[in-house]
């Protein structure tokens, strides 16, 4: 029984040993997390440049410029009318997913003050067939 109990530790220990012998050495990640660190740094850098550049190249977003929009409004899903300012004339364009079209020519002035809209109240009132307040 003895010789058992001897033979079942020397195969432990040899076991431990083995397994210790085995082992990786420990592994450095700060090296890693530096370079990971660094790496999204600079991601993050070159977005926020890249989202300056485009908000300075932006179309009419320069004084100095040539063309101005004076106003703009969406008649469907994908077009609009726009009233550009160029030199001393504004040009009234129809914009659609097919291309630009010109509507209109005029001498540059004042932009027409929209009729104010009727409150909800008048509507409802002249749509039951009541007397306006």
């Amino acid at each position: 029984m003895r010789s058992a109990a001897l033979a079942l530790a020397l195969l432990a220990a040899a076991g431990r040993a083995a397994g210790a012998a085995d082992a990786p050495p420990p592994v450095d990640l700060a090296p890693s997390l530096v370079q990971m660190t660094l790496g999204l740094a600079l991601v993050v850098a070159l977005i926020y440049a890249v989202m300056w550049l485009l908000r300075r190249a932006q179309p009419g977003g320069r004084q100095g410029s040539l063309l101005k929009v004076v106003s703009s409004v969406s008649v469907g899903q994908r077009e609009r009318i726009v009233v550009v300012e160029c030199a001393d004339q504004w040009l009234v364009v129809g914009v659609a997913s097919g291309g630009l079209a010109t509507l209109h020519r005029m001498d540059k002035g004042e932009l027409p003050k929209a009729a104010p809209a009727p409150s909800f109240a008048r509507l409802l009132d002249a749509a039951r067939g009541g007397k306006p307040k």
